[in-house]
């Protein structure tokens, strides 16, 4: 029998007190206990030299491959630049409909673009990630609301206009995908 927990992997160092309040976020967003583990992933081979980034859909299938399967999804948090090949990068990826993400802390710290730290907009921002990856993973596809959290993000001022939640419609389709796992 499945747990009724989400799992958030770090594949890497993370601050605990980061894990911890994006932890909360995805409990307060999706009402499930989640659990903090740690692994020890090799992802060199998903790194691209020419392109000095890792491949999110080979780090996506390690990742489910090593995900524990008692928990009700799992998503493994990076802090490396990712692309997948038609994209020049992205925040995070998931299976729809699966199992598994990925959310890469990289890109999302005001100092890759020359600004000031901003540790509260850095958590805000992850959070914001693992749960709009987390949505694919019930099958939510991207949402045309502007401030809903499954609003397709290119950009991180796209992550910033939105909120960690989801809009009435995408909580609806959630709570139908949710009671189809049950």
């Amino acid at each position: 029998m499945e747990s009724q927990d989400i799992i958030l992997v770090s594949c890497g160092l993370f601050e605990k007190k980061l894990t911890e309040r994006v932890a909360k976020d995805v409990s307060r967003e999706f009402h499930y206990p989640v659990n903090l583990k740690e692994c020890s992933l090799d992802i060199s081979n998903c790194y691209n030299p020419g392109r000095r980034q890792y491949d999110a859909n080979e780090l996506l299938r390690m990742i489910s491959e090593r995900a524990p399967q008692d928990a009700i999804k799992v998503i493994g948090m990076v802090r490396v630049d990712l692309y997948i090949p038609i994209l020049t990068y992205i925040f995070g990826q998931a299976a729809l409909n699966g199992h598994t993400g990925v959310a890469s802390l990289y890109r999302l710290r005001n100092e890759h673009y020359g600004l000031e730290p901003d540790y509260e907009l850095l958590i805000e921002r992850f959070s914001k990630v693992i749960i709009h990856e987390l949505g694919h993973t019930y099958g939510l596809i991207h949402c045309s609301n502007p401030v809903c959290v499954m609003r397709s993000s290119t950009y991180v001022e796209d992550l910033d206009q939105k909120e960690k939640h989801f809009c009435f419609r995408c909580r609806a389709e959630l709570n139908r995908a949710e009671l189809v796992l049950l």
